[in-house]
C-alpha cells in the first residue's frame, strides 16, 4: 500500500528545507564577507538567496565535481604535453652539446675560433627555437583552459545557477 504524506509532513519537509536554505546562506554570506569589498558588492542578497536554492537538492554538487574532475584531467594532460616538450627540448640541446664537442674535438686548433663562432648561432637558434615552441605552448595551454572556464560556465548558466555565465572578462 502506497503511503502519501500528510499535510503535516509536507509542512515539516517545507520547514527543513527552509531551515536548510538559511543555513546555507548563512555559510555563503560568510563566505563573502572574506571577499573584498568590490566583490562584495557584486553578490547581492537575492543572488546568495538563488544560489542557496541552487545546492539545496544537491544537483549542483554533483554537476561541480563532474567540472572538478574534467578540469583536473585536462590541467594534467596539459602539464604532461608540456614536460614532453621540455624533455624534446633537453634532448635536443644535449645532442647539440654533443655535435659540438666532437666537432671541437676533431677541429684544427686555427679554425676553432671560425668553429665555436658558428656553432654559438646554432645554439641560439635552438635557443630562439625552443623559446618560441614553449610560448606557443603555453598559448594553447591558456587557451584550452579558457574554454573549459567556458565551458563550466556555460554548464552551470545551463543548470540555472545564480550569477553564472559565459564570459571571458576576469572582472565577471
Amino acid at each position: 500500500m502506497d503511503r502519501y504524506a500528510s499535510p503535516g509532513d509536507e509542512a515539516a519537509d517545507r520547514a527543513r528545507q527552509q531551515e536548510r536554505h538559511y543555513q546555507l546562506l548563512s555559510a555563503l554570506q560568510s563566505l563573502v564577507k572574506e571577499l573584498p569589498s568590490s566583490f562584495q558588492q557584486r553578490l547581492s542578497y537575492t543572488t546568495l538567496s538563488d544560489l542557496a536554492l541552487a545546492l539545496l537538492d544537491g544537483t549542483v554538487f554533483e554537476i561541480v565535481q563532474g567540472l572538478l574532475e574534467i578540469q583536473h584531467l585536462t590541467e594534467k594532460s596539459l602539464y604532461n604535453q608540456r614536460l614532453r616538450l621540455q624533455n624534446e627540448h633537453r634532448v635536443l640541446r644535449q645532442a647539440l652539446r654533443q655535435k659540438h664537442l666532437e666537432a671541437q674535438q676533431t677541429c684544427r686548433p686555427h679554425n676553432l675560433p671560425v668553429l665555436q663562432a658558428t656553432q654559438q648561432r646554432e645554439l641560439e637558434a635552438l635557443e630562439h627555437r625552443i623559446r618560441e615552441e614553449q610560448q606557443a605552448m603555453d598559448r594553447k595551454i591558456v587557451l584550452e583552459l579558457d574554454r573549459k572556464v567556458a565551458d563550466q560556465q556555460s554548464t552551470l548558466e545551463k543548470a540555472g545557477v545564480a550569477g553564472f555565465y559565459v564570459t571571458t572578462n576576469p572582472q565577471s
